[in-house]
C-alpha cells in the first residue's frame, strides 16, 4: 500500500507570549519572555510565585458567557488556536466532506482548575454531594476535540491523545498516520493546557520540578544555562490543519511544510526522570528519521524539548550528539521554551508551528536567557543562543518528552512538488 503524503495548511496559536500565530512568531524572534508573577491567584504561599499566563486574553471575545461557563480554559484554548488554523486553512467548511474529517488532539491534565475548584466547594460544604453539572464535561481530557468537532460537524475520527508533554506530539503523529494511510482527507491536530491553577503550581513545586527564580521571574526559563533550576509552567494551546496533499493541491490551498514522519519511544527508566544518557530519547530520533525516509545529515534545525531542568537538557543534547555525530554541530538546536516557559500536553504543537514557521522565513528563534556555560554540555553544539539566526530550514525537527518517559519526535520538511 502507498502511503498518502500529508501537509500543513493551517496553524493556530494561544500562547504566553501572543494570541495569534503572527504575535507568537514576532515575540520568538524578539526573544520576549512571557513569564511574569501569578496573577489568577494569590502565590505568595507558594515556592514558584511566576508562570507563563495568556495575556490580555479575554474568553468573551471569541464566547458568549453562557458558553464559556461550559468550558474549562484548556477546552476555550483549544477551540480558539482550532478555530484560527481552521481559517488560516482557507477549508470551505461548506463543501468538504466533514465524514473525512477528523480531530486528534493532545492535553496532558486536562481541566485541571475545574476538578481543583469543584472539590474546594465540596470540602466547604456539609458533606452533601452538590456537584456543577458541568462538572465532568468540563474537566475530561477528551472534551476538547470533541467540542472543536461539534462546533464545525466534523464527523471523522475524535479523541484525546495523553501522554504528559508529549501528548500533542503524539496526537500529531497519530494524525499523520490516519491520513497517510487513507482514513481521513483533514485532521484538525495539537493540544491545549491551562494548568497555572493552585494545584497546578502546588503539585509540580512538590516534586521541585519547576524554577523558584522568584527574584528574576523574566529569566528564570533558562534551557543549557549551567544555573537551570527547573521549568517555567505555561498555558495555551497549538493547532494544526493537516492535509492529505492531494485534497490540499484539488482545492488550491496554502502548504506551509510537508509532514514528513515522527518517532515514538519510551525511557522505560523513571516516572519522572528522563535516562542519562538519553537513550530512549536516541531512540525516538533514529525512529523519527526512519519513518520520514531522511538521513541525519538532512536535519537543519532542531526545537529541542529544552526544559531547563539540569538533567533532561544535558540528557538530551547527548542525544543529540549521537544520533547526529559530527553533523550535530551545523544544526540550529534551539528551545523556545525559554520564551513560552513549558505548555505541558500543548507543547509539541506550539514547537512544531515554530519549526514549520522557520522553514517559511529562514530564520530560527534564539533561546534567551543563556549567561553561564555549562561544562556538561558540549561547547561546539550551536543552541542558537540569546539572538534568532537566519539560515535556510529544509527539514526540521521537533522533540518533546513526558512523565512516564513518552518520548515523541516530528519531522517536517520544504514542500518538494
Amino acid at each position: 500500500m502507498e502511503l498518502k503524503r500529508v501537509v500543513v495548511t493551517g496553524l493556530g496559536a494561544l500562547t504566553p507570549i501572543g494570541n495569534n500565530v503572527e504575535e507568537y512568531w514576532n515575540a520568538l524572534l524578539a526573544g520576549k519572555s512571557g513569564c511574569a508573577p501569578i496573577t489568577y491567584f494569590d502565590a505568595e504561599k507558594f515556592k514558584t510565585k511566576f508562570a507563563c499566563e495568556l495575556k490580555n486574553f479575554n474568553v468573551l471575545d471569541f464566547f458568549d458567557r453562557k458558553e464559556a461557563r461550559k468550558l474549562d480554559r484548556f477546552a476555550q484554548y483549544a477551540i480558539v488556536a482550532s478555530d484560527e488554523a481552521i481559517k488560516d486553512s482557507g477549508i470551505d467548511l461548506n463543501v468538504v466532506n466533514k465524514h473525512r474529517v477528523g480531530v486528534i488532539w493532545g492535553a496532558g491534565i486536562g481541566g485541571l482548575e475545574t476538578f481543583q475548584d469543584e472539590v474546594i466547594n465540596f470540602s466547604k460544604g456539609d458533606g452533601t454531594p452538590r456537584f456543577n453539572p458541568f462538572f465532568i464535561p468540563k474537566m475530561i481530557a477528551d472534551i476538547a476535540p470533541g467540542n472543536i468537532s461539534i462546533r464545525h460537524g466534523f464527523m471523522g475520527p475524535n479523541y484525546t491523545t495523553v501522554s504528559a508533554c508529549a501528548s500533542s506530539a503524539n496526537a500529531m503523529f497519530d494524525a499523520l498516520n490516519m491520513i497517510r494511510l487513507g482514513y481521513s482527507d483533514v485532521i484538525i491536530s495539537g493540544g491545549s493546557e491551562a494548568a497555572v491553577t493552585m494545584a497546578g503550581m502546588g503539585g509540580f513545586n512538590a516534586m521541585h520540578a519547576l524554577s523558584t527564580r522568584n527574584d528574576s521571574a523574566e529569566t528564570a526559563s533558562r534551557p543549557f544555562d549551567a544555573t537551570r533550576d527547573g521549568f517555567v509552567l505555561g498555558e495555551g494551546a497549538g493547532a494544526l490543519v493537516l492535509e492529505e496533499y492531494e485534497h490540499a493541491k484539488a482545492r488550491g490551498a496554502k502548504i506551509y511544510a510537508e509532514f514528513v514522519g515522527g518517532g515514538l519511544s519510551s525511557d522505560a527508566y523513571h516516572m519522572t526522570a528522563p535516562h542519562p544518557e538519553g537513550i530512549g530519547v536516541i531512540a525516538v530520533m533514529e525512529n523519527c528519521l526512519q519513518n520520514a525516509g531522511l538521513k541525519p545529515e538532512d536535519v537543519d534545525a532542531i526545537n529541542t524539548h529544552g526544559t531547563s531542568t539540569p538533567l533532561g537538557d544535558v540528557a538530551e543534547l547527548k542525544a543529540i550528539s549521537k544520533v547526529f555525530g559530527e553533523h550535530a554541530k551545523n544544526i540550529n538546536i534551539n528551545s523556545t521554551k525559554s520564551m513560552t516557559g513549558h505548555l505541558l500536553g500543548a507543547a509539541g504543537a506550539i514547537e512544531a508551528i515554530s519549526s514549520i514557521l522557520s522553514m517559511k522565513h529562514g530564520i530560527v528563534p534564539p533561546t534567551i536567557n543563556h549567561e553561564h556555560k555549562d561544562e556538561n554540555i558540549d561547547p561546539e553544539l550551536n543552541l542558537t543562543l540569546n539572538k534568532a539566526q537566519k539560515r535556510e530550514v529544509n527539514v526540521a525537527m521537533s522533540n518533546t518528552f513526558g512523565f512516564g518517559g513518552h518520548n515523541a519526535c516530528v519531522l517536517f520538511k520544504k514542500l518538494d512538488e
